[in-house]
């Protein structure tokens, strides 16, 4: 197989060294800058270096490989994301510090990511609501996108083809003349999916079918267009304008059982952002950003058969008949999300070691769904004012507080609060606590939502008007030791979420009856608040490197139960939370070496392992361990051109799960994959070749000061 392209641009040989020598800076747990060993709250992070040796094809693929703490289980509604016993919608995903906004039945479309235009990921655990408002439960994950600064213009190209048609496009153009810069990027992303198995699951003594045509992961396209353009009027401010398009298309095939496995549309959706913003430094280290964003996420059945559907009474919220038919070709408006954020925030150094942080939110959200919530339309308002004081009383130690006050229009006012504390002995040893509250208000989707999935039958899923926002309270403690190229940390957590809303099954009697005479389901599940629920875990990190080895070993230790009311006998029941695996880990282990000025490999193994994911219906799923091997051929450079490929095996072992469609997986790994790439970069405006020495000669000098 030959495939093309997938990773650096045209500073890829300078990158090797920066990110080697320099030591790393972070912002996502207190959002402001701080040297990693010194960050007052815990942050794993996955440097530019790891993504360039591990060359993962997706953000899921990156995470599930490079960290411990996540699970994923992609589907065609999404991935299915998961963190410390806590899934998707508790998880806030943000780019450069800003939400993501892609909704897909309560998951985050992570394809709306380009892995080509990371520079680093940031994950900070726990609740984070004090900072970053609602969502922000189980955790906060950070795409840091990387920045084209060099005078003049850099075109990049990055193409790579796969195991079972996949292929993932990458380019890039950036201007760059004295106070404008722009970057214009483009992403494709395409798989013909796979099928681990014919068997589809039935309900009651039915036998199982064999020979169904779901595929395990079906094919699917997308591709988007991103541009952002910067101005600098002075030295002190920056004025930035940015906005996308994305297209994505899964087409699923249709079966030939008459009741489980038919399928006459595909799924499409439409997503659109644009923001403009400006950041102005003011003396000393002090600074205030001003951002207004808009996002669009919209869901579309695109027919591929003749669909007899359902008539809708918009203005009653109520169904009638006769059905009438939907055509192949034609589209019928599942979803259109839409957000509007507007933020003003400000970081001031104050007298006797204090840097405050303020900031004030406002944000819309509108949803409209013609056939799946009353009256077709709905729409929710939040307003939110912040405050942080990180203080440093003393050289060793530092204490961090906060507090945000969120007023939301159904809901009313909620505070939550956030207290850390990082104690430092010396240059080897830290020692960190956190004790934080979160909150997560209802989204319009589990409020007024109404979805038929047929899957081994039909199953109705409901929204709930009833519902009551959650909060959570969380602890940690963690001890890292860093020094002659060893890291190791530990973390202990505790995460108790009230009201938790999660999705239950309940009697097909307590459903509108119109919907039940209409679906006649097999299951009715509808979001509920659960009581309350808790996680706790032990995640260990180690990491060494010696010359030109690096090894490491992440385990992640999780432990879960909720307890939730049994509306069939009436009383309080204990559950473990959906998803939930005690055990998750990752190994790697790789070697880099030089051989002359022309030509540099890097070979890497990777392992990741997981035990039994737990859940309440439909099957538990298996435990397994996958590896991989993935190298990186760095090929030499001109003063303007830059060259790279990358070949690679995935599950080696080839293992792959075949638990018939309609029960949970432990993965969807179709078994061992190929992949072969290339990239190139051109740099018109800056001599390569002689910064290479410079550059590294310098970031020595760095790291020794």
């Amino acid at each position: 197989m030959l495939a093309l392209g997938a990773v650096p641009t045209a500073n890829a040989q300078t990158d090797v060294w920066r990110v080697d020598s320099l030591p790393e800076i972070v912002v996502t747990g207190t959002g402001t800058e701080h040297l990693l060993k010194d960050a007052p709250v815990q942050t794993e992070v996955i440097t530019r270096k790891m993504l360039d040796n591990y060359a993962g094809k997706s953000l899921e693929d990156i995470l599930g490989g490079l960290t411990a703490s996540f699970a994923f289980n992609q589907d065609d509604m999404g991935s299915q994301m998961q963190l410390g016993g806590l899934s998707n919608s508790y998880i806030l995903v943000l780019i450069d510090g800003k939400r993501i906004h892609g909704d897909v039945g309560g998951q985050n479309d992570l394809s709306l990511i380009d892995p080509q235009n990371i520079e680093k990921i940031e994950i900070v655990k726990g609740a984070s609501s004090a900072l970053y408002g609602s969502d922000a439960i189980a955790g906060v994950v950070n795409i840091i996108t990387r920045k084209r600064h060099d005078p003049g213009i850099l075109v990049e190209n990055t193409t790579r083809l796969g195991s079972y048609g996949d292929v993932r496009q990458h380019n890039g153009v950036a201007l760059n003349y004295g106070r404008v810069s722009s970057y214009t990027n483009f992403q494709l992303q395409h798989s013909d999916g796979w099928q681990n198995t014919a068997v589809e699951h039935t309900q009651g003594s039915e036998p199982p079918i064999t020979d169904s045509r779901n595929k395990t992961v079906n094919r699917h396209t997308n591709w988007q267009v991103s541009e952002r353009l910067s101005y600098r009027p002075t030295d002190r401010l920056e004025l930035y304008a940015d906005g996308s398009t994305y297209w994505k298309r899964i087409y699923r095939v249709s079966g030939r059982h008459p009741h489980y496995d038919v399928k006459t549309w595909d799924m499409e959706y439409h997503n659109g952002s644009a923001s403009v913003g400006g950041k102005l430094k003011l003396s000393g280290s002090n600074q205030i950003w001003l951002d207004v964003d808009w996002n669009r996420h919209a869901y579309y059945y695109y027919y591929t058969a003749t669909t007899l559907v359902e008539d809708y009474d918009k203005s009653a919220g109520t169904i009638y008949y006769p059905y009438y038919p939907y055509l192949p070709g034609q589209k019928e408006l599942q979803s259109d999300q839409q957000r509007t954020m507007a933020t003003l925030k400000g970081v001031f150094a104050l007298p006797r070691d204090n840097r405050l942080s303020a900031g004030v939110e406002y944000r819309y959200d509108w949803l409209k769904a013609p056939t799946r919530v009353a009256g077709g339309k709905a729409s929710d308002w939040t307003a939110a004012v912040y405050v942080q004081d990180e203080y440093n009383p003393w050289s060793w130690l530092n204490l961090t507080a906060g507090l945000r006050l969120n007023y939301n229009r159904q809901f009313g006012v909620k505070v939550t609060p956030k207290l850390s504390a990082m104690w430092r002995a010396g240059q080897a040893w830290r020692v960190r606590a956190t004790w934080s509250q979160g909150f997560k208000t209802p989204a319009i989707r589990e409020l007024f939502y109404r979805y038929v999935r047929q899957m081994s039958g039909t199953y109705l899923y409901l929204g709930n008007t009833e519902l009551r926002p959650q909060s959570s309270n969380y602890w940690s403690v963690s001890g890292e030791y860093s020094w002659a190229g060893l890291s190791v940390s530990v973390t202990g957590y505790y995460n108790k979420v009230k009201d938790m809303i999660a999705l239950v099954t309940i009697p097909n009697y307590q459903a509108p009856a119109e919907y039940i005479a209409q679906y006649d389901p097999v299951k009715t599940r509808q979001y509920q608040n659960i009581e309350d629920a808790r996680t706790c875990g032990i995640d260990v990190n180690v990491r060494y490197s010696w010359r030109e080895f690096t090894v490491g070993l992440g385990y992640s230790w999780l432990d879960t139960d909720a307890h939730q009311y049994d509306t069939n006998h009436e009383r309080m029941r204990q559950v473990t939370l959906d998803g939930m695996a005690h055990h998750k880990g990752n190994l790697m282990a790789t070697w880099g070496h030089r051989f002359g000025p022309g030509y540099r490999l890097t070979a890497g193994v990777y392992g990741r392992m997981s035990s039994k994911r737990y859940y309440q219906d439909d099957g538990d799923g298996k435990g397994y361990h996958t590896w991989r091997l993935a190298t990186t051929h760095d090929l030499g450079h001109s003063r303007t051109m830059t060259y790279r490929v990358e070949a690679g095996v995935d599950n080696i072992f080839n293992y792959c799960d075949r638990t018939p469609h309609g029960l949970h997986l432990g993965t969807t790994t179709p078994g061992t994959t190929f992949y072969v790439s290339l990239s190139i970069g051109f740099n018109h405006g800056k001599k390569l070749k002689n910064n290479y020495k410079s550059n590294f000669n310098q970031n020595r000098n760095n790291e020794e000061n």
